[in-house]
C-alpha cells in the first residue's frame, strides 16, 4: 500500500466499509436493511471523511498542481564565503538528501510532492529525521499528518506522538521536521480540510446530487398514473415498480421507449440538469475551491475561454509563481533551515537552503534563451555560464564578462571610458 493511499485511507475493499462498529456494503442492497443503515446516513458518512473532499476533481487538481510545481524545483543548498560570494555547497552533508535521495525508498521530488500535498490539505507535514553516528542527517521520513499529536512538555520542548503500523512513536522536536502550514501557532498550522470544510460539503453535495440525477435512467422523476376509475392492487403495483426497475431505470437503459397499456399514462416531473442550473453550481464550487488554494481556475480546467488562452493564461501563470508559490517556498525553506541546520553553522559558514525557482523555465526554451541573452548583454553572467546551465560544454572565450550590444569585456569598457575622460576627449 502506497503512502498516498495511507494518507488518504483508501486502503479498504471498495465495496466494504466500517459503519458504528459493523460492516456495511455498497453493493448489497440487502445489507443496509440487514444492518438498519439507510442509504443517506451512509453516504453522509462518506462525506464527512477528508478523502471524499480530495476526491473532488478540483481540489485534486490544486494540489497536484501546486504539490507537482514545489516538488519539481531544485532544493538547494548555498554557502556564502569571506568574500560575499555565493555558492552552491554540493559538499555539504544536506545537499544529497534535500536534492536528491530524502531516503532509501523516495526520490527527492516523491517526497517534496507528499510534503507539500500534505501541507496543502492538512496544514502540517512531518518527516522523521535520521542521523549517523556522528550526528550528521542523512534521512527524512515522511509522517501521516492525520496521525500526529503534538504537545508542549513541562520543560519546554516540542513532542511528537503518533501510532503506526501498530507501534507508538514518541519524538522530540530535535527528531522530528514540522513544517507548518499558514494561520498556525507553535503547535500546528490551519488545516484547510477542517477551516473550509462547508465549502468542500458543499461541493460533494452538487457532486452527490448530479450523480443520483445521472444514475437514475428514468430521468427522474415522473408519475405513472391510471384513469380516476382504475385502482391498482397491491400485487400490480409491485409487479409495475419492478417492471421500472428492470427494464428503464439506470443509464444503460437511458432512452428506451417505454411501452404503457391499461390506460397508465407517463407524467414527467424533473427538470433537466441545465434547467436546473446544476453545471453552474458545480463549477462554481469548483471556482471556490480554487479561490482556497490561491489556483486561477483556468490553470485546472475551469474558467472561460478567454482565460485559457493567450494574455489571459499567462498572467495566470505569473499570478500563481508570484503569490501561490513563493510563499510556500519561503515557508519550506525557512522550516528547513532553521531546523536542519545549527545557527552557529549557518552564522558562522552563510548557509542557506532555496527553491530554484528557475527551474520553472526548464520546459519554456524561448523564455530560457531571452533570459540567457539579457544576462550576457548586461554582464550578469558569461557565456559559459549560461552553457553550464544547459548542461553543453564551455568555449574558448566564453568566460569573458561582455555588456551592453558591443560585446566587449567589461575591464575594456571600464579602461576605456576612465582612458578617454583623461585625454581630454570624455564629456
Amino acid at each position: 500500500m502506497n503512502w498516498l493511499t495511507r494518507l488518504l485511507r483508501l486502503g479498504g475493499a471498495k465495496d466494504i466499509e466500517p459503519w458504528r462498529g459493523g460492516q456495511v456494503s455498497t453493493e448489497n442492497g440487502n445489507n443496509f436493511v440487514t444492518n438498519q443503515v439507510s442509504v443517506a446516513d451512509y453516504r453522509d458518512s462518506r462525506f464527512s471523511q477528508p478523502a471524499a473532499a480530495v476526491g473532488l476533481s478540483a481540489t485534486w487538481a490544486c494540489v497536484q498542481l501546486i504539490a507537482g510545481t514545489i516538488a519539481s524545483l531544485p532544493l538547494m543548498i548555498y554557502r556564502t564565503d569571506s568574500t560575499g560570494i555565493r555558492r552552491v555547497a554540493k559538499d555539504h552533508p544536506l545537499y544529497f538528501v534535500l536534492h536528491d535521495s530524502p531516503n532509501f525508498d523516495q526520490t527527492a521530488v516523491d517526497f517534496w510532492e507528499v510534503i507539500s500535498a500534505s501541507i496543502e490539505l492538512h496544514g502540517n507535514a512531518f518527516a522523521l529525521i535520521e542521523r549517523r553516528s556522528d550526528g550528521v542527517i542523512n534521512a527524512l521520513h515522511p509522517i501521516r499528518p492525520d496521525i500526529v499529536t503534538v504537545r508542549r512538555t513541562e520543560s519546554g520542548d516540542l513532542e511528537y506522538e503518533w501510532t503506526e503500523n501498530g507501534r507508538r512513536n514518541v519524538k522530540r522536536d530535535s527528531d522530528v521536521l514540522h513544517i507548518r502550514g499558514p494561520l498556525g501557532d507553535a503547535l500546528s498550522g490551519a488545516s484547510t480540510l477542517s477551516i473550509c470544510r462547508n465549502v468542500f460539503d458543499d461541493a460533494m453535495s452538487a457532486e452527490n446530487a448530479a450523480s443520483a440525477v445521472f444514475r437514475n435512467g428514468v430521468n427522474p422523476s415522473g408519475i405513472l398514473s391510471t384513469q380516476d376509475a382504475t385502482r391498482l392492487t397491491p400485487e400490480q403495483r409491485k409487479e409495475l415498480e419492478q417492471l421500472l426497475i428492470e427494464k428503464y431505470q439506470g443509464s444503460l437503459r437511458r432512452g428506451v421507449p417505454m411501452l404503457l397499456d391499461n390506460g397508465l399514462k407517463w407524467q414527467q416531473l424533473s427538470i433537466n440538469p441545465e434547467d436546473a442550473q446544476m453545471l453552474e453550481s458545480r463549477k462554481f464550487s469548483g471556482e471556490q475551491i480554487c479561490r482556497i488554494f490561491g489556483v486561477p481556475p483556468a490553470m485546472v480546467g475551469f474558467g472561460d475561454k478567454a482565460s485559457n488562452w493567450g494574455t489571459g493564461k499567462e498572467v495566470d501563470v505569473l499570478g500563481f509563481q508570484k503569490f501561490t508559490l513563493r510563499k510556500r517556498l519561503k515557508r519550506i525553506e525557512q522550516a528547513l533551515l532553521k531546523q536542519l541546520v545549527p545557527l552557529a553553522e549557518r552564522r558562522a559558514q552563510g548557509i542557506t537552503i532555496e527553491f530554484n525557482f528557475e527551474g520553472l523555465l526548464r520546459g519554456d526554451t524561448a523564455s530560457r534563451y531571452e533570459a540567457y541573452e539579457k544576462a550576457i548583454r548586461m554582464g550578469i553572467a558569461t557565456r559559459n555560464e549560461c552553457r553550464a546551465l544547459e548542461n553543453l560544454p564551455p568555449i574558448e572565450g566564453g568566460d569573458v564578462v561582455t555588456v551592453q550590444m558591443q560585446d566587449i569585456p567589461l575591464a575594456d569598457a571600464i579602461n576605456g571610458d576612465r582612458n578617454g575622460k583623461e585625454d581630454g576627449s570624455g564629456s
